[in-house]
């Protein structure tokens, strides 16, 4: 299985690319060279698409070697002429030409579509930690699910999996690592195997409605983190970034974010939601796949949406309240004592970003929110005490017209001190995601800042905002901010 290099094409890829190139252009060689160039790149084909034959071939690779097979039997078929000292029969140039030219667009669309739905290549993190990390598994009874009076009924779904109210949670951490990782093999992207990633990219796929193919090269990718790596000796007790992802996302799905803030001294932990997340694969073999469907009706559909914030807060709040054991170390593992669960910060992409402000709303182990891009559903009846930093895409006439004032009256209407929304030029909603790596760059998908670019901005200005709020480091938050887009303040009152 080949995974990712950092470039569009393999080495192989590029061969093949090159190969059926010129055997398709030989018939326009003089006659000396046609024969040799033909021969030499139908060599070249067999290596390389044998090459690719055992390593894993990918979708985007068919039509160049289907234009190849078709160059390749006329080119057979005159080789096979002269051999019997028969004269080629040769289609006059005028009516060659269109199905040389079909054959050479053939041959260019692979790499094209190589381009536009590559094997994702994660930025290096720039802190001075390398990244660990490690997938937990729970199970987590309804009694640890209970906010006030108030306990979430997810749990009759588990139910009817065996779990008699118990809901399991997988979260995956990602912390700063010891030194000497250079050489050690690298998590694949979307789960703990290449087996689990297959599964959850299928699920993908099918959740966005694509065909499958499209996303073939998510297995194939590897991050920067080191699975089971040994934690940094230095740096203390780490602070704790809990992270909730968009409707039908998985806990990888944020995976460059993640790392990026585990090289610069933070613990992240990503929660896969069960039944909402495209595909929960869990450590016996069960697999649980998404529930959440929408209706169509806008009023049953924000009931739904409210539900399933809810849902996810609850999810939030148990999973601290398991890492806290693990800080206090009072649980085994290489993390244990080392997570400073006295600072916590709650993040979530979309829907996950409405689960952040209501877990902050409910439990004030939270001392900062992250939302990005998130909706506030289910955020009204109470005010978030603790700041918050909402990230949103640029603002356009096909944003939903109640977004804004929704979020605006979540910020202004907060105890902290000051809140802040940083709206990003050029950002879409999946820009603050992973997707941008592997989609292909289209504006109104994962917005026009480039494929790094976009996992660079949200990285930064999160961790701009964890370093004020959850380390109290010195210097203009909103200049730091101000880099990245357009920042407006929010304070009690009114913005100022």
């Amino acid at each position: 299985m080949t995974v990712s290099t950092g470039a569009t094409l393999s080495a192989p890829e590029a061969l093949t690319v090159l190969g059926a190139l010129v055997l398709v252009l030989a018939r326009w060689l003089p006659g000396r060279w046609r024969g040799p160039a033909a021969l030499g790149s139908g060599a070249l084909l067999v290596g390389s698409v044998a090459v690719l034959a055992l390593t894993g071939p990918r979708w985007q690779f068919a039509s160049v070697v289907g234009a190849a097979a078709v160059a390749g039997a006329f080119a057979l078929a005159g080789w096979r002429a002269r051999r019997s000292g028969r004269t080629p029969r040769r289609a006059k140039r005028w009516a060659a030409l269109p199905g040389s030219a079909v054959c050479v667009a053939l041959v260019v669309a692979g790499p094209v579509a190589a381009w536009a739905f590559p094997v994702p290549d994660f930025p290096g993190p720039t802190g001075r930690f390398p990244v660990g990390t490690r997938t937990l598994e729970w199970s987590v009874p309804a009694a640890d699910r209970v906010r006030g009076k108030e306990t979430y009924r997810a749990e009759e779904r588990s139910r009817a999996d065996g779990e008699k109210g118990a809901r399991p949670l997988v979260v995956q951490l990602w912390y700063p690592a010891g030194r000497g990782q250079g050489d050690a093999r690298r998590a694949p992207y979307l789960g703990r195997t290449e087996a689990e990633a297959r599964t959850v990219s299928a699920a993908l796929a099918d959740y966005s409605g694509v065909p499958g193919f499209l996303l073939d090269g998510l297995p194939r990718a590897r991050t920067h983190a080191v699975p089971g790596a040994p934690v940094a000796e230095d740096g203390g007790a780490f602070p704790v970034v809990l992270f909730s992802p968009g409707l039908g996302g998985v806990r990888t799905q944020n995976t460059a974010w993640a790392e990026e803030l585990a090289s610069h001294g933070y613990v992240v932990a990503a929660v896969d939601h069960p039944y909402d997340a495209a595909a929960v694969v869990l450590s016996d073999g069960r697999i649980l796949r998404t529930r959440v469907t929408a209706t169509g009706d806008p009023a049953k559909d924000e009931a739904l949406a409210v539900g399933w914030t809810r849902t996810r807060a609850a999810d939030l709040r148990a999973v601290l309240s398991r890492l806290e054991r693990v800080g206090s170390g009072g649980a085994d593992g290489p993390l244990a004592g080392r997570l400073d669960t006295g600072r916590v910060a709650v993040a979530g992409h979309s829907i996950g970003g409405a689960a952040a402000l209501v877990a902050a709303r409910e439990d004030a182990r939270f001392d900062a929110v992250v939302d990005l891009d998130g909706y506030p559903h289910g955020t009204d009846g109470g005010r978030v005490e603790q700041p918050v930093l909402a990230l949103t895409q640029e603002i356009g006439p096909d944003t939903d017209p109640d977004y804004l004032p929704r979020l605006t009256r979540v910020l202004e209407s907060g105890g902290a001190t000051v809140n802040y929304r940083l709206t990003v030029p050029g950002a879409a909603h999946l820009t603050f995601t992973d997707a941008p790596l592997y989609l292909p760059p289209v504006p109104g998908v994962v917005g026009s800042l480039g494929r790094t670019e976009s996992i660079r901005t949200t990285a930064d200005a999160t961790r701009s905002f964890l370093d004020a709020t959850l380390r109290g480091s010195p210097g203009d938050l909103r200049s730091a901010l101000a880099a990245h887009g357009e920042v407006t303040v929010h304070r009690p009152g009114g913005v100022r």
